[in-house]
């Protein structure tokens, strides 16, 4: 299995799915967030292969959230508008995004990468 972990060395979430990823001994291929953002397309594909909805992609906690003030275009954007922003700045991205093509988690919760990495 393949994986691309999309993260942001400075996030401490990130860097303790690092460790866990690290610990269990399980391959993957780093990706920057912000210096290598995935494409529209990607997003794109990422979100149609979660269950998630499309809002949880958002790193509500950011400052560009804020800034840009996305909490109220979540309310009235349609996807494509949502993908687009997200495409525009890596930051905006909740991270980290852990995928293998097929599957995605958005964030790190230890059960859940138990539960979808550790096969």
């Amino acid at each position: 299995m393949s994986l691309t972990f999309y993260w942001y060395p400075k996030c401490g979430t990130c860097r303790n799915a690092k460790k866990w990823l690290d610990a269990h001994n399980i391959p993957y291929e780093a990706v920057h967030i912000v210096d290598h953002p995935p494409s529209r397309e990607e997003l794109e594909k990422l979100y149609r292969s979660s269950s998630l909805e499309l809002k949880k992609f958002f790193n509500t906690s950011g400052l560009k959230y804020r800034e840009l003030g996305v909490k109220d275009k979540l309310k009235t954007a349609t996807d494509e508008e949502l993908l687009d922003l997200l495409a525009s700045e890596g930051m905006l991205i909740k991270r980290p995004v852990l995928t293998d093509g097929e599957h995605v988690t958005v964030g790190f919760k230890e059960e859940e990468f138990e539960k979808m990495w550790s096969k």
